[in-house]
């Protein structure tokens, strides 16, 4: 039934679009300034700078991606990308998985590498946090799916590239915007950013709070981030930025079946009386410097750090974490001619050091008087020092103007030191996994200039965290090895009805074996075991229409979709075989939709639609959760002061229909005693938002 649905939503909106571009080919005004799709630009990373050259599919998010809605929430944004599901509770907790990769992840997100500039966002455990952002502080976003990123580490999931906002235009600019809204949120951004002939500042400075909707679930976050060039001149210039973060967010947990139908504002029992909560402070700092070495050769060599310090009282123990890493990359880009045939390549490599600690206490919040957690006494110590180093190169062969190939390699070797301290005494392990070569290759065909038809097909892996290479006791678990798995993708981009249309087509099939599965040893606690393989496979469609109806309106509209079948290909754990059944904790199919219409009055309406398929929540495909639809408007008015000063006043309601929704489940949950299994944290219901924002041109 869904896929009938599917199909006639596709074919009604393409002949919409279609139609529309018809009546748009036949404006003969003169005063109508037809305003073209334009062509997208990816960071320079990549062996070709342009979306429509790259024989993958990249999901990209421009500022105004950012933004569109209350840009307190990272959530919504990401979803928008067809292959990308992010779920998210209360802020604090938060899991992406990309085309199925990281669905069944307890807690947090990995098997993704994120990458803020040049700064690596994913800890030596594995763990990557993006949603502690300011979105306001951003130029872009991209997610490359599947591991087609060489340069990247070649993870299976994919990489996501996060690009800081640099001054865009000369001389200084300065801007203050606050958001308020529903169950307390308050919003407070500011930024100043001066653009001079050798050099460039930018600074924001931003501050989130939210009472929350459900019990134990208020939060709090501040951030300030600068960057900019330095000594810029023509063939060389310094980039430098940094970002300081301190949040606190009370975690009220996940729920069971009968507290989601009756009270989904409720929390977790145990997590409500100890009020357990997140903290933490991190920062992060880098310089990377740019210089052409000949006119046909240059290098990006860059050098980096990232702290994190946090605390978090938990019904079970109080877990304090401290993690320094630093690292350095160089990637040399250069061109050739051998004979006719013109070649790119692009060769570096990547170092990277974590040290982490870990330390669990006892909570004695049960003995606290109702005042929630008290740390006890020690009970655990880990520290562990992960190393690794990426060497990776690609190479582009342009063997016609129509036809080209690349070539990538990345080679990967990871070795770790494990030092536990139980009962004052330390033990010390050193393990090093076996060095992991990953290839890619990829066709890409041109029939026109705005057409592109490429196949690819590449090898990527995931490294297990911190907690997954541990037993029971501890120690080491040498019987743990990375996760890998083979891609293979079919993919068209195509602009048509003179750019007024832009259409993308992704069809893929990734096989994963010796695939990590969090076995559950206790409250909230897991053990790794690599237990069988998962087969990913489906199609993605992205379509974007520009339609300039007249010379005071334009309307764009967009449509993202994706089919997909992720299953266990072969899985028995603890006796039970699960092979052919639906993979855990991520949907099949999934549809965002959303139009933006603009007027010359600087009077706008944006909205977004999302349609999410049901999950299945455990591994013996017992239970599932519902699957929901979430509407979200906004309109605003954008309008001049004085010639230097603008000003925008927006208000917005998220969830307009009041769906009833999990926007979190936890997979695999287990209900012990007489318990059900808590799988849900409930999503937001109907709330309502305004922005007020002063923009000043000096």
């Amino acid at each position: 039934m869904f896929l009938k649905k599917y199909y006639l939503l596709v074919i009604a909106i393409s002949v919409f679009q279609n139609s529309v571009a018809q009546k748009q080919e036949g404006l003969n005004n003169d005063n109508v300034k037809t305003e073209k799709l334009k062509q997208v630009i990816i960071s320079s990373v990549h062996i070709n700078d342009s979306l429509q050259n790259a024989p993958a599919s990249i999901g990209i998010l421009s500022k105004k991606d950012l933004t569109q809605n209350s840009a307190t929430d990272i959530t919504t944004v990401i979803n928008t990308v067809p292959g990308v599901f992010m779920q998210s509770s209360n802020f604090t907790t938060t899991r992406i998985s990309i085309r199925g990769i990281g669905a069944r992840t307890p807690y947090g997100t990995n098997k993704i590498r994120a990458f803020y500039g040049s700064i690596p966002l994913t800890s030596g455990n594995s763990e990557t946090v993006i949603d502690d952002i300011n979105l306001e502080g951003l130029n872009q976003i991209e997610i490359i799916k599947g591991p087609l990123s060489s340069n990247y580490g070649a993870g299976l999931g994919g990489a996501i590239l996060i690009t800081p906002q640099l001054a865009a235009t000369d001389g200084e600019n300065a801007s203050i915007s606050s958001v308020f809204g529903s169950y307390g949120l308050l919003k407070n951004n500011l930024n100043f950013s001066t653009n001079q002939k050798n050099s460039s500042l930018t600074v924001n400075y931003h501050t989130l709070k939210m009472d929350g909707w459900r019990e134990n679930s208020a939060y709090k976050r501040e951030g300030i981030t600068i960057s900019g060039e330095l000594f810029r001149k023509q063939n060389r210039k310094l980039t430098y930025f940094s970002n300081y973060t301190y949040l606190k967010g009370f975690i009220p947990s996940s729920i069971d079946k009968e507290d989601y139908d009756n009270s989904p504002q409720s929390g977790a029992f145990t997590w409500v009386a100890s009020k357990g909560y997140k903290e933490y402070k991190s920062t992060l700092a880098g310089l990377a410097y740019d210089f052409h070495i000949t006119n046909n050769w240059k290098n990006a060599t860059s050098i980096f750090v990232n702290y994190k310090d946090s605390n978090e009282p938990r019904p079970f123990d109080v877990l304090k974490q401290y993690t320094f890493a630093t690292g350095a990359r160089t990637q040399f880009t250069g061109n050739f001619k051998i004979g006719r045939i013109k070649n790119n390549l692009i060769a570096g490599a990547e170092y990277f050091l974590d040290n982490y600690n870990g330390t669990t206490f006892e909570n004695l919040y049960q003995q606290n008087n109702g005042q929630g957690s008290l740390q006890g006494d020690q009970v655990t110590q880990t520290d562990q020092i992960r190393r690794f180093i990426n060497v990776f190169s690609q190479l582009r062969s342009l063997l016609s103007e129509k036809l080209e190939i690349q070539l990538g390699l990345n080679y990967n070797k990871t070795n770790f030191e494990l030092t536990n301290y139980l009962s004052q005494q330390a033990s010390t392990e050193n393990y090093s996994y076996d060095g992991i070569f990953s290839p890619q290759f990829s066709l890409l065909f041109k029939p026109s200039q705005q057409q592109t038809i490429y196949f690819s097909a590449s090898r990527g892996f995931s490294l297990p965290a911190t907690e997954e290479t541990l037993t029971s006791t501890g120690s080491i678990n040498s019987d743990i090895k990375p996760e890998n798995g083979y891609n293979f993708e079919l993919g068209g981009k195509f602009y048509l009805f003179n750019k007024n249309l832009y259409t993308e087509i992704a069809l893929y099939r990734m096989e994963i074996k010796d695939l990590l599965v969090a076995k559950r040893i206790g409250d909230d606690q897991y053990e790794g075991v690599n237990a069988g393989k998962t087969l990913h496979e489906g199609i993605e469609i992205t379509l974007k229409h520009n339609w300039q109806i007249n010379k005071y309106f334009n309307l764009n509209s967009y449509i993202g979709s994706s089919i997909g079948n992720y299953k266990f290909k072969e899985f028995i754990d603890n006796g039970n075989d699960y092979s052919g059944n639906k993979l855990t904790g991520v949907p099949a199919n999934k549809i965002n939709a959303g139009i933006i219409f603009d007027t010359k009055l600087g009077i706008y309406l944006n909205a977004d639609y999302q349609y999410t398929d049901d999950i299945p929540m455990n591994d013996a495909n017992s239970a599932y959760s519902d699957s929901y639809s979430v509407l979200n408007l906004k309109t605003g008015y954008r309008f001049k002061i004085l010639p230097d000063l603008t000003s925008q006043l927006a208000f917005g309601v998220n969830n307009v229909m009041n769906e009833k929704y999990a926007s979190m489940i936890l997979p695999n949950a287990v209900g012990f005693g007489t318990a059900q299994p808590r799988y849900y944290y409930p999503g937001l219901p109907i709330n309502y938002y305004g922005t007020v924002s002063l923009n000043y041109l000096f």
